[in-house]
């Protein structure tokens, strides 16, 4: 009789002085996380770990899972000029280059985002090669958005028009094996000649996106800024609403509270644009930085409101916008929209993670789930900028 051995697991034990798992209010002492070197996956969370485990002490660290972004464009550079260096690009060089912001996005501790937005479905392609490259981040891809012909980011290459036009458009996005649409419902601050005020498709038009979305299986997000884009993307039932500034051509609408008890009542989440890092001789766009403490004020009351909430940065748009800029928008969960500081991390570990459609893997250091862990040194309950205190990143199971 022929015995087979059964190949031994390798297992590492990681020590830590506190763990935040994603899901709580506080932190756990002394955790000991051990992890399936060759799955990636978690295979427990204690005190002590197998005897067996090769043992990683990462000493006064604090442990939580890696982080998730909700709107990321991996596609553009975060230079002055994204959209012109992206055109400069061919596909292999966009490639290249979207590889590139992918593994700083890892190395930044942000180990899973959603892409919004690329050109020729690139991000398909990143998304797949992360499948066998733990360096890089699990992404979630929508290729190019659904917009007008000549409207918000038509050079990514998706422009449709008409009920018969955005139900070929959305059936095409699946065909090419997105996750998600994301759809243009207003204009945009990234494209000349657009205006971010101003709604691109109908309330119509915007159902019958939906209607096919959801026939092909597939969740869709709305790009929306104006009070009317966002009424009627609400209206027509999409699962997801970016931005939401209520935008205007000179200022900002205050947030009516109808609309809150109504984005409350719906099954959405609205993604915050959210996520600053300031290098020196970058600055917010004036036109923006004028209109911060409206939308701030409207943020605050989409939270006291009960709205579902994540931050969704926009990586990529520009200098203050770099692969990794999530971190900073954790703190603003707190300073900018109100949330207390367990509530941010939960918005962008386990729940962002459900929204993503990634709930049972990400976003959380419990049993089963995807090694992914981000080692800081410091409280980030009650210093957000600990999480720039990088000690150790874990992709999958692999440390950076």
């Amino acid at each position: 009789m022929t015995t087979i051995a059964t190949p031994r697991r390798r297992l590492t034990a990681i020590r830590a002085a506190r763990l935040f798992d994603g899901t709580g209010d506080a932190l756990t002492p002394h955790p000991v996380v051990t992890v399936d070197s060759d799955s990636g996956r978690i295979v427990s969370v204690g005190t002590a770990g197998p005897v067996e485990a090769e043992v990683v002490d990462l000493g006064a660290a604090t442990l939580l899972p890696g982080l998730v972004d909700g709107h990321v464009h991996l596609a553009f550079d975060a230079s002055p000029d994204p959209v012109g260096a992206l055109a400069a690009r061919d596909n292999p060089a966009a490639y290249a280059a979207m590889l590139v912001a992918a593994r700083r996005t890892a190395a930044g501790g942000v180990t899973t985002v959603r892409d919004l937005g690329d050109r020729n479905y690139l991000a398909l392609r990143v998304r797949d090669a992360a499948g066998g490259d733990r360096t890089l981040p699990t992404i979630v891809a929508s290729g190019p958005p659904i917009t007008t012909p000549g409207g918000h980011c038509h050079y990514l290459g998706a422009p449709a028009s008409g009920a018969d036009g955005i139900r070929a458009a959305v059936r095409a996005h699946a065909d090419r094996g997105v996750d998600v649409i994301k759809i243009m419902a207003s204009g945009g601050n990234l494209t000349q000649g657009s205006r971010p005020e101003l709604s691109q498709f109908t309330a119509d038009e915007l159902r019958v996106a939906v209607d096919e979305a959801h026939a092909c299986g597939l969740p869709i997000t709305a790009h929306v800024h104006g009070l009317r884009a966002v009424r009627d993307a609400l209206a027509a039932g999409v699962d997801g609403l970016e931005h939401v500034t209520l935008m205007t051509a000179d200022g900002v609408d205050e947030m009516p509270a109808d609309l809150v008890a109504a984005l409350a009542a719906a099954p959405v989440t609205i993604g915050l644009t959210l996520g600053v890092i300031l290098a020196p001789g970058a600055e917010i766009m004036p036109a923006m930085a004028s209109r911060l403490p409206t939308i701030s004020a409207n943020v605050r009351k989409l939270h006291a409101g009960g709205v579902d909430l994540i931050a969704g940065t926009d990586a990529g748009i520009g200098p203050i916008k770099p692969p990794d800029v999530l971190r900073s928008a954790i703190g603003m969960l707190s300073t900018a929209v109100g949330m207390t500081p367990a509530e941010a991390l939960r918005a962008n570990t386990a729940r962002a993670a459900v929204v993503l459609g990634l709930g049972d893997r990400k976003g959380r250091i419990a049993p089963g789930y995807d090694a992914d862990l981000l080692a800081v040194d410091g409280d980030p309950l009650t210093d957000p900028a600990a999480l720039d205190a990088i000690q150790a990143v874990y992709v999958r199971g692999a440390r950076l």
